[in-house]
């Protein structure tokens, strides 16, 4: 497996998919590269904001069976999907909710594990193993664009929320404010570059509008969308950026951060 799009292809696009992501993400240092600039720290925060902000307590006590005995009562289990090496939860001092960490390359799951998180790994394209309303939240960082079916993706999130769950996730924004404008003289989105280094990998972009239709087809309602950045790459590579911009129009952003619960 070479890990690039002109490398011979296993049994279905989905197993290639599936392996050209482990081949490019597997070690962690292209996430612990990207994790470092600006505009993912501040996505990453953002995400972390809202889940943490929109979990509310529940009456049962860890009822997934992960974090330990010792987790109190009304404490729901958090789920992140699709860690990497670096957590996005690894900043979060003490976090009051029993936490578990997952990803499909075991190499990246271990540099992402901490003592007080729980680690799985898992195939996020495959029923996941949690009971049914089980977890206070899920937390996706740029995992979603990545596979076939989000639909089932996101189906399986809504099966393992609790009612009063929510999930939050972040994908790069098909309809970033410069994109927009390039498409009308003829450019590609970014997005949908196949002979970039891992955008390639990036096989279902999304929009704002597009973003809503999929998790309500899941049978989630978005409660909230932000994004980091409305920013515009200068020759040379410098970018001019707004967050008051993303703040006000979060559909021109670069990045979109979603929540939803179940309907």
């Amino acid at each position: 497996m070479d890990g690039s799009p002109s490398g011979s292809a296993p049994r279905t696009a989905e197993a290639y998919g599936r392996a050209a992501n482990r081949h490019r993400y597997g070690d962690g240092a292209e996430v612990r590269r990207y994790v470092a600039d600006p505009y993912h720290r501040i996505r990453r925060q953002i995400a972390v904001r809202m889940l943490l902000d929109g979990v509310a307590p529940t009456s049962r006590a860890n009822p997934s069976g992960v974090g330990g005995s010792g987790t109190p009562p009304g404490c729901p289990p958090l789920l992140e999907l699709g860690c990497g090496s670096e957590s996005m939860l690894a900043d979060v001092p003490d976090p009051p909710w029993p936490t578990v960490v997952a990803d499909l390359a075991l190499d990246a799951l271990d540099l992402a594990r901490r003592p007080s998180v729980g680690s799985l790994c898992l195939d996020a394209t495959r029923p996941l193993p949690f009971r049914d309303r089980s977890l206070g939240g899920v937390l996706m960082g740029e995992l979603i664009e990545h596979v076939y079916d989000p639909v089932a993706l996101l189906r399986e999130c809504r099966r393992v929320l609790a009612p009063s769950g929510l999930l939050v996730l972040t994908t790069p924004n098909l309809a970033a404010v410069q994109d927009r404008v390039g498409f009308l003289v003829g450019r590609a989105p970014r997005q949908v570059d196949p002979l970039h280094p891992y955008l390639w990998l990036h096989i279902r972009p999304f929009t704002v509008s597009l973003l809503r239709e999929v998790l309500r087809r899941a049978d989630l309602e978005p409660v909230r969308v932000r994004s980091n950045y409305v920013g515009w790459r200068l020759r040379g590579g410098r970018w001019v950026k707004s967050r008051t911009l993303a703040r006000l129009l979060p559909g021109l952003g670069g990045s979109l951060v979603i929540a939803a619960r179940p309907r």
